[in-house]
């Protein structure tokens, strides 16, 4: 069980489809209503080597391509976030990632779109422990690592 009394940081991406949608702004006002704190903020278009070792772990997958195609289509927004157990307070307030299924109030659940394209389109990335935070952090911002 996670330690959610603990400061940790996570990586929060703000796809390239929230990202078309104007959507950063309203992503980042719920980060800071949840009492997080912005510690580091990029707006950036991933390289393939970037998007390459951040999904690393799904290289081989049917969808991995199209993964590394889509985020790379257009600019992201990164942030570093910090704050008591933000690993699993961002994920719960991202929702579901399929956005069809995502409860209202998160995310994805009010901001979401149910057009049949792949789920990868969800507006955001949160990390999903403490190890892949850091291991993402240095990836999107080497100068925090």
């Amino acid at each position: 069980m996670t330690d959610t009394t603990q400061t940790e940081r996570s990586l929060v991406l703000v796809k390239p489809d929230g990202y078309r949608r104007g959507l950063t702004g309203e992503v980042l006002r719920r980060i800071e209503a949840k009492g997080y704190t912005l510690a580091a903020l990029a707006v950036l278009t991933p390289t393939r080597e970037q998007l390459g070792a951040h999904y690393a772990e799904h290289d081989g997958k049917p969808f991995y391509e199209p993964l590394l195609e889509f985020m790379s289509s257009g600019p992201v927004t990164a942030a570093i976030i910090e704050g008591q157990g933000c690993v699993a307070g961002f994920r719960s307030l991202a929702g579901a990632t399929d956005p069809t299924g995502a409860a209202p109030g998160t995310i994805r659940g009010d901001l979401g779109r149910d057009w049949g394209v792949a789920v990868q389109q969800n507006i955001v990335h949160g990390s999903d422990a403490r190890e892949s935070a850091e291991q993402e952090i240095a990836i999107w911002f080497p100068d925090h690592a």
